[in-house]
């Protein structure tokens, strides 16, 4: 029986019969800021659940997780990634021509950001990434204490990606805030969702403005996907929304991983020691730490037609979050040491960059921030110790560190 009824901007449903029902909010800013227990109860309840509280399914278990993600064909990003559903109401925005459509249209707007953002491109950059990275890293241990969300994992991707997507206008905080905004705006009307609608209203201009290829340089990125507007592969308003995806794809998970990536480093001193003994291993260490902390925790998909997940028959317009931080825990595909940070674990497979055709198209440069911060920081850091609360930042579809103090051992 389909109920047209609307929750969230999305249609309610009654789940099929014999589905796991859990009353749990998984937005609530508790479990947003703690997700662990959430996660193993999610996937201890079965491959998916009904949550009522949102009328949408759920699954954490990475089989399903991973099956029902990248199941294009039956379960849509068109129809947006979050809890609304855009073929029921108006956007918050204009839908990312990337992230938010579907083949055909999605097979040639990732033609052009695949080159634009190719391994090619990226090799280019290593160079000034890994400069950047060392004078930064040196300034931050004369300092010994550091506030190291600012001043560390927001500042060094601001440092190096707008220059790569050739940005002649930079601001930190409006550049990492509009990141937040887009991931708050996947969740339901709660505090968060309208907080970052409101900020939101304030920086979309300076945004799209700061994309307009007048504002630019011309040996970017940015330049890159412009030109194909020029050869009519892409309109020109694309290209202008391919570079404001760039920002919201390319700042706010590189920051969050970093963080991260510090907070695992800080909390498992021995892993330390071991990146640091053989720095091979950064390469690894940061497959582990996107598994381990999941930059991303959950992204939605709306059932396109009427479908099924694990057995159990989903109608159309079903709204599904895939909860990728509990997937990336799941005991039953990492082991039974899933729970621990190990960085020589090599986690193939992982689903912090998502899965099939909508796996992130800029993890290539996401990896290569990453590796640059690292390595620095192993060849001029003997320990990162923490040095107050480092409390985690309530977000919609990010799990992120609000404050990290640390202290910088020089090696």
């Amino acid at each position: 029986m389909r109920d047209m009824e609307l929750i969230e901007g999305h249609r309610a449903i009654t789940p099929p019969e014999g589905m796991p029902v859990w009353d749990v909010d998984p937005f609530d800013t508790d479990i947003l800021r703690d997700p662990e227990a959430y996660y193993g109860e999610l996937r201890a309840r079965g491959p998916v659940v009904y949550i009522p509280r949102w009328s949408v399914l759920a699954c954490g278990q990475y089989e399903t997780t991973r099956t029902v993600f990248s199941d294009h064909e039956n379960f849509v990003s068109s129809r947006g990634v979050g809890l609304n559903d855009f073929h029921l109401g108006e956007p918050w925005r204009p839908p990312s021509i990337i992230l938010e459509v579907d083949p055909p249209e999605h097979t040639r707007t990732r033609r052009v950001m695949s080159r634009a953002l190719s391994p090619k491109v990226v090799k280019t950059l290593v160079a000034m990434f890994a400069e950047t990275a060392e004078r930064l890293v040196e300034e931050l241990v004369a300092q010994h204490r550091i506030e190291a969300v600012e001043d560390l994992a927001e500042r060094f991707p601001i440092s190096v990606f707008p220059p790569a997507v050739g940005m002649r206008d930079v601001d930190q905080r409006i550049l990492v805030d509009y990141g937040a905004c887009v991931f708050n705006a996947m969740g339901p009307d709660n505090a968060l969702r309208r907080a970052a609608l409101a900020r939101n209203a304030q920086i979309a201009p300076w945004i799209m403005a700061a994309c307009a290829r007048e504002r630019l340089t011309e040996d970017g990125i940015g330049a890159m996907i412009y030109a194909d507007a020029d050869t009519g592969e892409i309109a020109a308003d694309e290209a202008s929304l391919l570079v404001r995806s760039l920002l919201s794809a390319g700042v706010d998970t590189t920051v969050t991983g970093i963080g991260n990536a510090l907070h695992c480093f800080a909390a498992n001193p021995g892993e330390w020691d071991r990146l640091r003994a053989d720095p091979s291993l950064v390469r690894p260490a940061i497959e582990e730490v996107l598994r381990y902390t999941s930059p991303v925790h959950t992204f939605g998909r709306t059932a396109g037609r009427d479908s099924q997940i694990a057995g159990f028959p989903v109608v159309e317009g079903t709204k599904i979050l895939c909860v990728l931080g509990a997937a990336n825990l799941d005991p039953g595909k990492w082991g039974e040491d899933a729970g621990c940070f190990r960085i020589d674990r090599r986690p193939m497979g992982h689903m912090a960059f998502g899965a099939g055709i909508h796996g992130c198209v800029g993890q290539n440069i996401a990896r290569a921030e990453m590796e640059a911060v690292l390595t620095a920081l192993a060849r001029k850091v003997a320990r990162i110790e923490f040095d107050g609360a480092a409390p985690w930042r309530p977000n919609n579809a990010i799990h992120a560190l609000d404050k990290l103090p640390l202290k910088l051992i020089p090696a």
